[in-house]
């Protein structure tokens, strides 16, 4: 069967922007981000259905909770729980020898399109994955298709767990190709067996201030 590229109805410049718009919404909610949000809708009502109306609860949300609740939230949720973590590697990985090599591999391809990340910022962060695919969309594609088992993990237990969040990660999965039978039983596999604990000292998570740069990318 010949694989989809993606979902029919959403061309590049759509897909582009969906990123982007992903990419903010998995940024702490600051002030810089709450201000944002209705430049943000009016570029999630722009995107096709099936992208764009997960995006609406997340929006939602971010609009109508107090930014202390949300900020607790956030950090509740994806620098407390290690099931949401938005660090790809370490759903393969875990805290293992085999994740620094992982690591490796998003600066290689980040550096060969002339991006360099600052000290502060881990190179498999969901959101800077993202924003890295919004500008460069060929290599950022195959970047989050080699790690589509621990978005759609993480897409499940956000899910599972009712998070405001979930949204974003269906919008995600909306953007890639459907998902095949080797890659639904790799998904299965991390469900049922969890990452590598191999612990090398490696931090799994990052401080919870990470913000992408606003529509534009770095560059």
């Amino acid at each position: 069967m010949r694989r989809k590229t993606a979902q029919p109805e959403t061309g590049d410049a759509q897909r582009s922007a969906a990123w982007q718009v992903q990419s903010l919404l998995l940024g702490y909610p600051d002030e810089a981000l709450l201000d944002s949000l209705p430049i943000l809708a009016r570029a999630v009502s722009a995107l096709p259905e099936a992208v764009g109306a997960p995006l609406h609860p997340v929006l939602s949300y971010l609009d109508t909770t107090q930014p202390l609740t949300a900020a607790t939230e956030y950090v509740d949720t994806f620098d407390h729980r290690k099931c949401f973590s938005p660090y790809l590697t370490w759903f393969l990985y875990g805290d293992t020898r085999k994740r620094g090599m992982a690591l490796l591999r998003f600066k290689q391809v980040y550096r060969s399109a002339g991006l360099v990340l600052g000290d502060d910022e881990l190179s498999d962060h969901l959101a800077v994955v993202l924003e890295f695919a919004s500008a460069h969309p060929v290599p950022g594609q195959r970047l989050l298709e080699e790690h589509r088992a621990g978005i759609e993990v993480m897409r499940l237990a956000l899910r599972e767990a009712g998070s405001p969040w979930t949204g974003v990660l269906d919008s995600l999965s909306a953007t890639l190709p459907a998902l095949q039978g080797t890659e639904r039983e790799a998904i299965a596999a991390l469900v049922a067996a969890g990452p590598p604990d191999e612990d090398v000292g490696l931090e799994p998570f990052a401080p919870p201030t990470y913000k992408p740069d606003f529509i534009g990318g770095r560059g």
